[in-house]
């Protein structure tokens, strides 16, 4: 974000008139990102392929989607590390909240009419999605990034 090239795509960003009345090529610099973009896709998917050896489509499934989003709104869009320490910190609480909920139903702590050990995984997800409509409500901009990203008007 520092450099030449991340402050122009910076200003896109936030106003792309103001951008292109400097002389700068909005659409040359759009396809740039697009193009970084779709290669840091392409290597991805390279690595989740291998990772499971194959392809095909019930991969990509609902709950993969979800996942993406859940770390980006975790992290905080607008900064660079802050979806890779979303994705750590995404992991770290789906782990905990499941071997917290089995350990609970195990030690009869949870009663076998609320929930069964089979049933730990959706309330895992329930628990999830209702910390992240917490954070959406209290802090839109997630967890490490900046309120002034979020302005609609750079200049308020």
């Amino acid at each position: 974000m520092r450099s030449p090239w991340g402050r122009v795509i910076k200003a896109i960003r936030e106003d792309e008139d103001a951008v292109r009345s400097l002389g700068k090529s909005v659409y040359f610099y759009k396809m740039e990102s697009l193009i970084l973009g779709g290669i840091a896709g392409a290597f991805a998917g390279f690595v989740f392929a291998v990772s499971r050896q194959s392809v095909q489509p019930d991969n990509y499934s609902t709950a993969l989607t979800f996942f993406a989003y859940a770390v980006v709104i975790l992290g905080g869009a607008a900064r660079v590390m802050g979806p890779v320490i979303g994705a750590v910190i995404f992991w770290f609480l789906l782990v905990v909240v499941e071997q917290v909920l089995r350990q609970a139903v195990g030690a009869d702590l949870i009663p076998k009419w609320l929930m069964t050990t089979n049933q730990v995984g959706q309330v895992r997800f329930m628990l999830v999605g209702l910390c992240l409509m917490l954070l959406m409500i209290f802090r839109p901009q997630g967890i490490f990034g900046d309120k002034k990203e979020l302005a609609l008007d750079a200049r308020a």
